[in-house]
């Protein structure tokens, strides 16, 4: 209880409670303007609309945590339905001969992405856009057509509805929730995890310390490939068609939803259960629009702009907070200055980044 108590009490924690709190607020402000919002079935409704964005958030999650940035996510989503629906209705492919190719395709892509921005020192924005531009282009390689798909397999999986209270969650809500439980443990409960937030919070002092920068920073593109990948066999399901022109601006709501949910874009701080309030705070705003029926659709968008503005500067406060308590000897522990013994450096000492290392 205490751990809780003062986990809440960090400045750090801030963003995502007021990410709970703005969630709260609007489900709330919903269900006293409209008849019917307050209900189990628009709730649901949301895991079902949003589950291709919540899978691709939380890949984007995790490239954020480590420092990083990926572009190429909403692409990669375009081209998944696109091999989707060329295995499907060209090939005459089940559903669970499909699956496994395309997700191994996007943890391939991401790992290319990752191997690249850390062997040959390349801005993660630079690549990614590059691969954005790579994965959308191979879709009017492949088709310049919408394609249409018939397959049984993929059509009895996208039918499939499992009725909770008065809505019900169909196949893809349900593997987002599923690969929501994972990401938080992976996240927070491993290894791997707790690496991915020390780079984000210092790449040199991790590499000094002996942590696997490379082969953590690799695998973290590799998740979110493979997040965008399995959020295209999702939006697949969704739409049941493959086209290039779809998913289109679906990387600026990953990267929208993931800041609204509490992570700094500086990296080493957030939840990933930040990311599926942020996706929520997208979807309930969407649903106020549709409920309303008076506002154009753009409100959406006006509104996430607004928020994304006051979620960055909510974190730079924290930054400056932070700083602060830094540099007045509260909080944590000032940087090293790299003396001793009256403050000269002894002879074969070196300062690397927070340490001082000895030659």
């Amino acid at each position: 209880m205490r751990k809780l108590i003062a986990r809440l009490a960090d400045p750090r924690s801030l963003p995502i409670i007021a990410t709970i709190v703005l969630f709260a607020a609007l489900f709330g402000f919903g269900s006293v303007m409209y008849t019917g919002f307050f209900s189990i079935q628009v709730l649901t409704g949301l895991f079902v609309d949003n589950a291709f964005l919540l899978v691709v958030s939380i890949g984007m999650t995790f490239v954020i945590l480590s420092g990083g940035i990926d572009l190429s996510v909403g692409a990669v989503v375009a081209l998944t339905t696109i091999l989707c629906a060329v295995g499907a209705q060209w090939l005459h492919w089940p559903i669970w001969a499909v699956v496994p190719i395309v997700l191994v395709f996007g943890v391939l892509y991401g790992a290319a992405m990752g191997a690249l921005i850390h062997f040959f020192r390349l801005q993660p924005f630079i690549i990614t856009l590059a691969g954005m531009f790579l994965a959308r282009g191979a879709c009017f390689l492949i088709t310049t057509e919408s394609i249409t798909i018939d397959e049984p397999t993929f059509h009895a999986v996208a039918s499939l509805n499992i009725p909770v209270g008065g809505g019900s969650l169909n196949a893809g809500a349900l593997i987002s929730i599923a690969m929501l439980v994972v990401a938080i443990f992976v996240a927070h409960f491993t290894r791997f995890g707790r690496n991915v937030y020390a780079i984000g919070g210092n790449e040199r002092s991790a590499l000094l310390m002996g942590l696997p920068v490379a082969r953590t920073k690799i695998a973290v593109y590799a998740l979110s490939g493979f997040c965008s990948a399995l959020g295209g066999v999702i939006f697949t399901l969704y739409v049941l068609s493959g086209y290039g022109l779809q998913a289109q601006g679906m990387e600026l709501d990953a990267i929208a939803a993931t800041v609204i949910g509490g992570t700094l874009l500086t990296g080493g701080v957030g939840y990933v259960i930040g990311s599926l309030f942020g996706v929520g705070i997208l979807g309930t705003i969407q649903t106020l629009i549709t409920f309303d029926g008076t506002l154009s659709s753009w409100w959406t968008r006006i509104v996430i702009g607004a928020l994304l503005c006051v979620f960055c500067l909510l974190q730079r406060i924290i930054e400056r907070h932070a700083g602060r308590r830094r540099a007045g000897g509260t909080g944590l522990a000032p940087k090293s200055t790299g003396t001793s013994h009256g403050g000269k450096r002894r002879h074969g000492e070196r300062e690397s980044g927070d340490l001082v290392t000895t030659t």
